[in-house]
């Protein structure tokens, strides 16, 4: 499964949480719920937003290094 950022507004916290590509997210309570990590005084239905990430870089153990997205992004330094 892979992972995800999520951002609430409300506390400007971002929590990364790993969940299935077809689940999303919706409130503060689900994240924190899914990333065992304590609420604060943040209200549970409280929005949040889900980031875009750069991709991981594999290597090793069979699997094929990718290159970059190619446009000098912060994806992972160009050769």
């Amino acid at each position: 499964m892979p992972y995800y950022e999520y951002h609430c507004p409300d506390n400007g916290r971002t929590v990364e949480v790993r969940h299935g590509m077809n689940d999303r997210l919706t409130t503060w309570e689900e994240v924190v719920d899914r990333a065992g990590t304590d609420p604060g005084d943040t209200p549970g239905n409280s929005p949040v937003e889900r980031l875009m990430s750069a991709p991981a870089r594999l290597s090793g153990n069979g699997a094929t290094a990718q290159p970059g997205c190619g446009s000098s992004c912060a994806c992972y330094p160009q050769a």
